[in-house]
């Protein structure tokens, strides 16, 4: 069974947004840890994780997938700004332990000016101090689009970060469809080979979890606007193929096209009735 699901909102809580996501016959869902355009976070109410969990269960809802804020720079060239993403990054991962299994997706960041070298040696000490082998959550990096100065828009810049990461248990890839599009890689008419470069670089061991969106611009744009399904560059039918690709189909996806719910609803309509 095709495991999808969207962006909600975490507000009102990990249990209420379980129950949006049955609501939209959504199996899976991601949230962000904290102000995506902040640091600050609520407080975890135990009871409501446990009765999150036991609706979890009873309703078919796992892998889901937490999301770092967008402000975070674990490679910015100002000290203060890699130490605050460092004890953010830290502090969720405490969090998320409180819903062990699942993944932990940051954008890698940019390194203004720096280089990219120097960009990824930050990345990668800043996961070596956070990580832990005892840890029960995976940390994703997330494939970009290459604007500005982004780390990440090229599958050898991942494998670099990786490879460098101590704890590598506890690490993979989450691939977003508008990101890898705008950065120059074919998903729409050549998806195969987009899947075969990824596992000669990186392995497919390593993706753990897709972002399932269209986009604005057209191939090797180098932005980042995402799309609904269908009303982009990339279109339904590519989309559609990702999700029944045999080395992908049984990852689980995630929404963030500009939707409300009864959007989201629509697309996972569309996508489960293309995995059956």
């Amino acid at each position: 069974m095709l495991t999808i699901g969207c962006h909600l909102s975490s507000s009102k809580g990990y249990l209420a947004m379980g129950k949006e996501a049955v609501k939209i016959d959504a199996n899976t869902f991601q949230f962000f840890t904290r102000n995506p355009r902040g640091t600050k976070a609520k407080a975890i109410d135990e009871n409501d994780v446990e009765r999150f969990l036991a609706f979890a269960k009873e309703n078919g809802i796992e892998r889901i997938l937490a999301h770092a804020p967008y402000t975070l720079n674990a490679c910015s060239a100002d000290e203060h700004l890699r130490e605050l993403a460092r004890d953010t990054m830290a502090d969720d991962l405490r969090r998320m332990e409180y819903t062990p299994g699942n993944c932990y997706n940051f954008h890698p960041g940019s390194h203004v000016g720096q280089g990219a070298e120097a960009g990824i040696a930050f990345i990668a000490d800043m996961l070596n101090q956070i990580l832990k082998p005892e840890q029960r959550t995976t940390v994703l990096l997330e494939t970009m689009s290459g604007k500005g100065s982004e780390v990440g828009r090229e599958f050898e810049e991942l494998r670099e970060i990786l490879d460098r990461v101590e704890c590598k248990e506890r690490m993979g890839v989450c691939l977003d469809t508008c990101h890898v599009w705008d950065g120059g890689y074919d998903i729409v008419n050549d998806l195969e080979g987009v899947i075969g470069k990824f596992d000669r670089i990186i392995g497919l061991e390593k993706l753990k979890a897709i972002h399932l969106n269209d986009s604005l611009n057209p191939l090797g744009a180098h932005k980042d606007r995402h799309a609904k399904i269908g009303e982009g560059c990339i279109g339904e039918e590519a989309l559609k193929r990702v999700v029944t690709h045999p080395a992908l189909k049984d990852l689980p996806f995630y929404l963030e096209t500009p939707n409300e719910l009864p959007g989201y609803a629509r697309e996972i309509a569309v996508m489960r009735e293309a995995s059956r």
